[in-house]
Parts: C-alpha cells; sequence; structure tokens
C-alpha cells in the first residue's frame, strides 16, 4: 500500500510539471507574436509619420534634397508619380520661393498585416512663398499606403482625405 501512493504522487507531478511547462511556452509564443505585431506597428507609424513629414516639408533652396527624401521613402506608382513631377515642382516652388515647414500631429494605423499597411496622418504646415511672405498654416489629412520592401515600409500612395 505505501508504494502506490508515491507514485501517484509521482505521476501528479509529473502530469503537473508537463501542464505547467506546456502553458508557459503557448504563453510565451502569444507574447512573443505579440511584440512582433508592437515592433511591426511601430515600424509602419514610424514609416508614415516620417513619409508625411516629408512630403509636407519642402524648402525651394534645397528642394533637389527634399525631393530626395520623399522618393526615397516611396515605391510603385507613387514614386514614378512623383518623380515625373519633380521637375516641374522644381521650377514651381523656386518661382514662388515656397517653404513648407510640417510637423505631424497624429498618427494611426486603418489596417496592417505582414506586408501593407493603410494609415490616417494628421499633418500640419506654416508655407511661407511670395503671396504670403508672412506664412499661413496648412492643415493635411493624409491616408497613406505602404507596402513592406526589403525590410523597409515605403509609401506606395498618398490621397487628401476629409
Amino acid at each position: 500500500m505505501k508504494l502506490k501512493r508515491p507514485r501517484r504522487l509521482t505521476a501528479a507531478l509529473v502530469t503537473a510539471t508537463a501542464l505547467t511547462t506546456a502553458l508557459t511556452i503557448w504563453l510565451s509564443l502569444g507574447l512573443y507574436a505579440q511584440h512582433e505585431t508592437d515592433r511591426r506597428h511601430q515600424d509602419i507609424l514610424s514609416a508614415a509619420r516620417q513619409s508625411a513629414l516629408n512630403f509636407t516639408s519642402l524648402d525651394y533652396r534645397h528642394y533637389d534634397r527634399d525631393s530626395a527624401n520623399v522618393l526615397a521613402g516611396a515605391t510603385g506608382d507613387f514614386k514614378k508619380q512623383f518623380a515625373a513631377q519633380t521637375q516641374q515642382l522644381t521650377r514651381l516652388v523656386a518661382t514662388n520661393r515656397s517653404v513648407s515647414e510640417g510637423q505631424v500631429l497624429e498618427a494611426g494605423i486603418v489596417r496592417s498585416d505582414e506586408d501593407s499597411a493603410r494609415v490616417l496622418v494628421v499633418a500640419d504646415s506654416k508655407v511661407t512663398n511670395t503671396a504670403a511672405p508672412k506664412g499661413e498654416a496648412r492643415n493635411y489629412r493624409l491616408q497613406l499606403d505602404l507596402v513592406h520592401r526589403d525590410g523597409r515600409w515605403l509609401t506606395s500612395d498618398v490621397e487628401f482625405v476629409g
């Protein structure tokens, strides 16, 4: 009789240890997945904020650099369209002596998966030019579509919304 009790106790301890180990592994995997999702969301928001900032911060005195910053974070049709308009925009901002100092106020992910995301961005800028030498405030509500390419989040489309 004395042998049955230690065997039952040993079996119960082994079972409890196995269940605890399985639960720990399951919780750790869930925590890791949540961490990866949070990291991806932060990367998406960071890329969207930078893209919006680049798009709303342009200065005629170094427009080549500013437009190159927009293009560096762009891909697809958006990159092609912006690149195609760069020469015309360069002349326009130089003629008007345009300076736009952007500031991103808020950004939020509408949807995302491993390879794409849509982000809404609220940005303001102070614009000075020959028509408004003292400057005027501009408000932007942007919808940015991003894609994940070569380890980076790049803007594939920009739309003005609301």
